[in-house]
């Protein structure tokens, strides 16, 4: 019996039981559209974890003054200034896009006619940049406001709405900060919600760092943030911040210098945990489906006993009835696990469409895993019937009722 023969015969015996044959394919269907469903689902929640991350910084490194063993006046000496900010960015050069420095002050401001504290944040034109700072309305401040020690300000998106109304509004505004009038001249957000946990809140205010100097009696930068040019930079340029703040202040002196990378290195082998899983419980479904196949495939041996007989009896060899019964277990298995693919990439594709601009990954992998754990369901699952099949008497088999 040739393949092709071999294959018309077993999909006409198929056909001939097509409501099993589909229930015994639903296993396939619904194992493999879990699987392409779930490394989707993983490669979406991975990749939007890091883009957050990211968008704290991209290839960020803190550092601020972290311990001293000398008196609060020496250490006053310690803590990291503007000069280290200006330090690391001559001795680091090409290797950095940018450095800059933040200092916190804090004063209080009539907001919808209730006195509040409002954070205000000193620092350069480079914050904006190394910050990822998205602007609304307005403008950063630039170079010329940070030397000319002029008096503007940045509101949060937040204080904007509830000094002003809206973050348009607030340009051009006139405001008090510790007596002075500061010019609005922009509104912004972040490209990523740190939710409070960095120096930005939602209600802060950013004006130039030699402005703020006015009203701070300690010069104490904390954090120093620098942005590394290339990502497999970033440790090496961690340890060279360092060795510059330590190298600029007395022996002692304790700086902690943190990265991304850590948690960025985290947030993959946790990503890939949760794949591995979730593939195991839908490699479990698959593996039910498989015993399902062998199951209903022992049936259909023996309800078809008369007729393997009558087969062999006209000269059918052993290895003929073999190769049928496993190619009808092979079809199933791949028929079903062929609709499971179709059925698991239809709904990132249907978001595509629905969604132009939000991207769900489709992974090549994981459908060429699918199609090929579906074959070889199908081979294994498959031999012990159509071995069965294969050592029946003739005899035997012609006398069956």
């Amino acid at each position: 019996m040739q393949l092709a023969e071999a294959l018309r015969f077993s999909i006409h015996a198929l056909r001939a039981n097509k409501i099993r044959t589909l229930l015994t394919a639903l296993g396939l269907v619904i194992g493999n559209a879990s699987v392409i469903l779930v490394v989707t689902i993983s490669l979406t929640s991975r990749d939007y974890i890091l883009d957050q991350i990211r968008g704290i910084g991209s290839n960020l490194i803190s550092a601020y003054y972290e311990a001293g063993s000398m008196t609060s006046a020496r250490a006053e000496a310690d803590f990291v200034k503007m000069a280290d900010v200006e330090a690391v960015r001559e001795q680091l050069g090409d290797r950095i896009v940018a450095a800059t420095g933040v200092i916190v002050n804090y004063d209080r401001m009539m907001i919808q006619g209730r006195e509040a504290d409002v954070a205000v944040i000193g620092s350069d034109d480079q914050y904006p940049l190394v910050r990822n700072l998205v602007i609304l309305a307005g403008r950063f401040m630039d170079r010329g406001d940070v030397a000319l020690r002029n008096k503007v300000a940045m509101l949060t998106q937040r204080l904007a709405r509830r000094l002003y109304g809206s973050p348009q509004a607030a340009i051009g505004q006139v405001l008090k900060v510790h007596g002075l009038q500061f010019v609005v001249i922009g509104a912004f957000k972040e490209k990523t919600e740190t939710f409070g946990l960095s120096e930005l809140s939602s209600e802060t205010m950013l004006i130039p760092v030699t402005v703020l100097r006015y009203f701070t009696q300690t010069e104490r930068v904390d954090p120093m943030y620098v942005q590394v040019r290339r990502s497999e930079d970033v440790e090496a340029a961690a340890q060279a911040v360092e060795r510059v703040l330590e190298g600029r202040h007395r022996p002692g002196a304790r700086y902690r210098v943190q990265t991304l990378t850590a948690i960025l290195d985290t947030a993959r082998q946790i990503a890939l945990i949760l794949t591995l899983v979730l593939v195991m419980v839908s490699a479990i479904a698959l593996l039910i489906s498989g015993i399902g196949i062998m199951n209903i495939m022992l049936v259909t041996v023996t309800e078809r006993t008369r007729e393997i007989g009558l087969r062999m009896s006209v000269g059918a060899p052993r290895r003929e009835i073999l190769r049928q019964f496993l190619m009808e277990a092979v079809i199933i298995s791949v028929g079903g696990g062929m609709a499971g693919i179709l059925l698991g990439i239809s709904g990132p594709l249907a978001v595509r469409f629905l969604a132009p601009g939000f991207d769900i990954p489709i992974s090549p992998v994981s459908i060429a895993v699918a199609f090929a754990v579906s074959f070889a369901v199908g081979l294994v699952f498959g031999i012990l019937p159509a071995s069965r099949a294969a050592r029946l008497n003739p005899t035997e088999a012609l006398r069956y009722e």
